[in-house]
């Protein structure tokens, strides 16, 4: 467990102090805003999609370590997937974070991205690595309203 947080903390860190994806994406296709008012975390998600593939994704905004780290790990392990293959990514991270301890789904198949699996033993923290995730829902859906984690 100690090589797994000790990962996460380098992880974690690596991608706050330098966040891949952080940009606008003027010709994007649809674009979604999420907030946590918890934390104050705000992000602004960019989609490029053709035919049904994610050509490319961007994030704008401010939030603490976990939240930025999230949108940045996310962009990276999106880009290129179909947007079928974007959510049962989306529900796996989101069981990940939110099912008890021994009922941990298989994270393997969430390559980089399990290294968030320490973030359930603080439950403050779930709201901040899921509102990147939340907020790509939004923007498949083209919804307008803004997503938050209330």
């Amino acid at each position: 467990m100690s090589d797994l947080r000790d990962l996460y903390q380098q992880t974690i860190l690596d991608h706050t102090r330098k966040p891949r994806n952080k940009h606008e994406m003027p010709d994007a296709t649809s674009t979604a805003d999420g907030h946590n008012r918890l934390c104050g975390d705000k992000i602004r998600l960019f989609l490029k999609v053709n035919a049904g593939i994610i050509e490319d994704i961007s994030f704008t905004g401010n939030g603490c370590a976990i939240s930025t780290a999230s949108a940045s790990m996310m962009t990276e392990a999106l880009k290129g997937k179909s947007v079928a293959e974007a959510q049962p990514l989306f529900e796996l991270f989101h069981t990940m974070l939110t099912s008890p301890m021994d009922q941990e789904p298989d994270l393997e198949a969430l390559n980089k991205l399990a290294v968030f699996s320490g973030v359930r033993e603080f439950p403050v923290r779930v709201k901040c690595a899921t509102l990147p995730w939340h907020t790509l829902q939004a923007a498949i859906k083209n919804q307008d309203a803004p997503v938050t984690t209330e």
